[in-house]
């Protein structure tokens, strides 16, 4: 098993900028790929970016905005936001496949962009 605890969401106006962190309970070193997804109220779950052995992939939407990474050192991963728009306002999901394939989500946290 494998907890993963998010953080950094919270409230910014348009323009504003956001990092999210996502803690694993451990290593991430061997994991098959980690990322963020996000879901806005009435909307499915998306992608917003993920780093897996093809190397990392952004959501249209997000790309020269958001920069997904990672701190082998920390179990920790990233998603560093800037240019926020209305639009971005979502709770943001961590997500990781571990060495066995198994799929783990965080909690989530809420980003609301409004001025």
């Amino acid at each position: 098993q494998v907890q993963l605890v998010e953080s950094g969401g919270g409230l910014v106006q348009p323009g504003g900028s956001l990092r999210l962190s996502c803690a694993a309970s451990r290593s991430i070193f061997s994991f098959k790929a980690m990322g963020w997804y996000r879901q806005a109220p009435g909307k499915e779950r998306e992608l917003v970016a993920r780093i897996d052995s093809g190397g990392t992939i952004y959501a249209d939407s997000v790309k020269g905005r958001f920069t997904i990474s990672r701190d082998n050192a920390k179990n920790t991963v990233y998603l560093q936001m800037h240019s926020l728009q209305p639009e971005d306002t979502a709770v943001y999901y961590c997500y990781i496949r571990d060495s066995y394939f198994r799929d783990f989500w965080g909690q989530g946290t809420q980003v609301t962009v409004s001025s």
